[in-house]
């Protein structure tokens, strides 16, 4: 196409890479899909059936949960019906809805982790005013401030890559991106491509990390003058967030840098990458703090305990 049009439909070219091993994908891919639910349903029931993990890092815990389920619901079910199709094409405005949930899980995810870590901050740093600067209510505030900011921004970016004329309708991805379909746009929007993309990444990853990293150096600054107790209770408390945020981090930098390039000529990394932050938090996230945090990890072995006491024939 040489001149720019709004086509009615996308098309992705990669499935046609899996068509002889495509049940056995749908397989896997409906494994981890019910994992992701499951672990996150635990954790969940936990934190609001346990009144003494209504606390703010444990709220902030479940919300990461519930945006994981959010985020996973973008893309699980479409790629299982994508796999059972044979056309593999998606509608201009369900490409875009799947851009919105996908990114604005994204962003979700990175708020939550920056507030996960003011929280550990004020708690170590200023335990004396924790209860006042982080009350549940505050915790509210901060959720609700971040939902919005993740939906206005997403809002945003999708209304000027909605106005770019495109040259093609062919994304070599598994799922649609903000960066495969801004990057169908005609030559003239080249400048505009490189805006949007840099504006994105920018603010959406970077400067939350730069932030997280910041907070997190700060409480090794405050730990190493503290006493070794001190010191072992406040790296018990940060080291699972210390590692969803690497995970996190780490996934979604790939993504953001492979998405760059052409994914021709590393295929199959492309692929493995551009999946990861839709997959590897969701399902490690529960089980990080599930297995780390004592107080989370009592309350499940004690739902579990019940559980196999109740199914005890007497």
């Amino acid at each position: 196409m040489e001149n720019g049009t709004m086509p009615s439909y996308f098309y992705f070219t990669l499935f046609k890479e899996f068509v002889h091993m495509k049940y056995l994908i749908l397989i896997l891919i409906l494994a981890v899909y019910l994992a992701i639910i499951l672990f996150n349903a635990i954790i969940l029931f936990v934190v609001f059936k346990e009144r003494s993990l209504h606390e703010p890092m444990y709220i902030l815990i479940s919300c990461l949960s519930v945006n994981d389920l959010y985020g996973s619901a973008g893309f699980f079910p479409r790629i299982m019906v994508d796999l059972l199709s044979d056309t593999n094409t998606i509608s201009r405005p369900a490409c875009y809805v799947q851009i919105f949930i996908i990114y604005s899980y994204a962003i979700s995810e990175y708020t939550i982790l920056t507030l996960m870590a003011y929280d550990r901050y004020v708690a170590i740093c200023n335990p004396l005013k924790y209860h006042k600067i982080m009350s549940l209510k505050v915790t509210a505030l901060y959720m609700a401030i971040a939902s919005l900011y993740a939906a206005f921004f997403m809002g945003l970016i999708i209304f000027f890559s909605a106005r770019l004329p495109l040259c093609g309708t062919d994304i070599a991805r598994l799922y649609c991106s903000n960066w495969s379909v801004v990057r169908l746009s005609c030559g003239t929007s080249t400048l505009s491509n490189n805006i949007i993309g840099f504006f994105a990444s920018a603010t959406t990853a970077f400067l939350p990390a730069f932030f997280i990293l910041y907070t997190y150096i700060r409480i090794l600054v405050i730990c190493q003058k503290s006493s070794k107790e001190f010191r072992g209770k406040a790296l018990q408390t940060c080291l699972p967030h210390i590692i969803s945020f690497l995970n996190y981090s780490i996934a979604s930098f790939c993504d953001i840098a492979l998405s760059r390039y052409d994914s021709d000529k590393y295929k199959i990394v492309a692929i493995i990458f551009s999946v990861e932050f839709l997959v590897i938090p969701p399902v490690l996230n529960p089980l990080i703090y599930g297995l780390n945090l004592p107080e989370i990890r009592k309350n499940i072995l004690c739902l579990f305990q019940r559980s196999k006491i109740a199914n005890f024939p007497e």
